[in-house]
């Protein structure tokens, strides 16, 4: 057996934790702590020799949300309004889009949005325009 196999041998029951999928709420909060401990260590340096673990645990993590927590399907309406109210903003707070009748009209279904409001909405959001699409 090479060094190597015998190493990882060795401390298998150290690291594996590292790089298992999370199998309950427990594990994933446990990968959670763990990545955030990771990530302290690398900081910004994707050339740090632990880049790649912080990215494959951040890939089981995501794994299991999406397996474990679906994102709702939400209409592009929906979505905006949620973002007006996490950022406080009023319906005039978005002249990128119009004034605030504009506003109030797409909020009450009485408007569609469209392709020149949503563009404005991903910029203004940071956000890909895919979210106010129907």
């Amino acid at each position: 057996m090479s060094a190597l196999i015998q190493q990882a041998v060795a401390h298998w029951h150290f690291v594996a934790p590292l790089l298992d999928k999370p199998s309950s709420e427990a594990d994933y909060d446990a990968l959670v702590e763990a990545l955030d401990e990771v990530l302290v260590l690398v900081g910004d340096d994707e050339h740090h020799p632990l880049a790649s673990l912080a990215s494959h645990m951040g890939d089981l993590l995501e794994a299991y949300d999406h397996a474990h927590r679906p994102m709702p399907e939400v209409s592009g309406v929906q979505a905006l309004r949620y973002l007006m109210q996490e950022h406080g903003l009023d319906q005039s707070s978005l002249p990128e889009v119009g004034t605030q009748s504009v506003v109030s009209e797409i909020l009450s279904g009485k408007r569609q949005l469209n392709l020149r409001h949503i563009r404005a909405l991903s910029t203004r959001f940071e956000v890909p325009v895919e979210v106010f699409l129907e």
